[in-house]
């Protein structure tokens, strides 16, 4: 974390954000071809302690910290980040077409916060090309694929319930067999043309019924507006009923912005949702509430936004999350926050008597 700290961080921040995202995820793909150079990261930066290995929903985890979709948006990277200690890598959003996302700048740095403000608008090469690009992966880590219906742009004509149904529909069919979960983009915050699709009732069921005949054998989690209304929660747990394949959920950014200590006059050209440590608060609340109205033996909450250190991932697990993703921690410190989350975290479940991180899930509830 050092070396990141005191010497790549500060040249990547040189440059725009958007810049140096691609530097970052560009230098990890071109790591991951060099000779013995993953071989290297797994020695540095793997986390082997026995009490973080937790399985959910049929699939094993070294441990449950993972990447969140949007680092890698295709897939490019995956055989650096197989070796960067997560448990578990996330990719994407892919949506069914090609797009270039929204205009640009779409991505800014808040560093007094801790957070990022994201407007990508979700640029992807398509589920056919990602779908070739993973045929040949055969990674360690269970690796998910995030799927959102197609930004076709800000002039776009509106799509119709078909449109929007259909464009879910072809990603999954096109990328099921290669991941080892799907994460289906119901509530992406800055994408234009179905983006409050799913707040509707009964959409979320149109689009279960229209994947039920693919038999996706993968787990499936839908990833949801952070809404902690009980009613709302209730709602959407009714229309997963009775469909297996869901197995849990994950909690997106907010649309609005949350408190920040930038003066609201410095944001009114930055569009887009905020990530990071402001989101925390809202997340932990929403993951508390719908471990509170689940199924517990069935669904499982996979936990992101504002996870900086152990105690992050922590409080989130002691909520109801069985996986944790981060994504800015790794803006701001570099790949070496996932050996220290994964340290720290298993330090905490010793210091409180814990034998296994499954043990830890929902017991703030207790």
């Amino acid at each position: 974390m050092n070396f990141y700290q005191t010497l790549l961080r500060p040249l990547l921040f040189s440059l725009d954000a958007e810049t140096a995202h691609h530097l970052a995820v560009e230098g990890c793909r071109w790591m991951g071809v060099l000779p013995g150079a993953t071989n290297v990261a797994r020695r540095c930066l793997d986390s082997h302690d026995p009490i973080l290995k937790t399985e959910v929903a049929g699939l094993r985890f070294d441990n449950p910290i993972g990447l969140a979709a949007g680092w890698d948006k295709n897939g490019r990277a995956l055989r650096m980040l197989d070796a960067l200690g997560f448990g578990l890598v996330e990719i994407g959003s892919v949506s069914a077409r090609e797009s270039n996302g929204n205009p640009k700048p779409r991505l800014f740095r808040l560093p007094q916060d801790s957070a990022v403000i994201v407007n990508y608008g979700l640029p992807n090469d398509g589920a056919e090309i990602v779908a070739e690009r993973l045929r040949s992966h055969r990674g360690r880590v269970p690796l998910g694929v995030n799927i959102v219906k197609t930004n076709d742009g800000t002039n776009a004509p509106a799509c119709c319930d078909e449109q929007i149904l259909s464009d879910y529909e072809f990603s999954a069919r096109q990328l099921h067999p290669h991941a080892d979960y799907l994460m289906f983009n119901l509530s992406c915050p800055n994408a234009q043309g179905g983006k409050s699709f799913f707040a509707e009732p009964g959409n979320i069921k149109r689009l279960l019924e229209r994947l039920a005949p693919l038999q996706i054998q993968s787990p499936v989690f839908l990833k949801i507006a952070p809404n902690k209304d009980p009613g709302h929660l209730d709602r959407l747990l009714t229309q997963c009923e009775r469909f297996d394949l869901v197995r849990g959920f994950c909690f997106n950014l907010p649309s609005k912005k949350p408190p920040l200590s930038v003066a609201p006059e410095h944001l009114i050209d930055k569009p887009g949702a905020v990530a990071g440590r402001p989101v925390t608060a809202l997340i932990n609340d929403c993951i508390s509430e719908l471990y509170r109205r689940m199924d517990r033996d069935r669904y499982i909450v996979i936990g992101a936004g504002g996870v900086f250190t152990p105690q992050d991932a922590y409080d989130k697990i002691r909520l109801g999350a069985s996986l944790v993703q981060v994504y800015t921690s790794m803006i701001y410190e570099g790949p070496g926050v996932v050996k220290r989350i994964c340290t720290g975290l298993a330090e905490l479940l010793k210091r409180d008597g814990f034998a296994h991180v499954s043990e830890a899930v929902g017991t703030a509830h207790k």
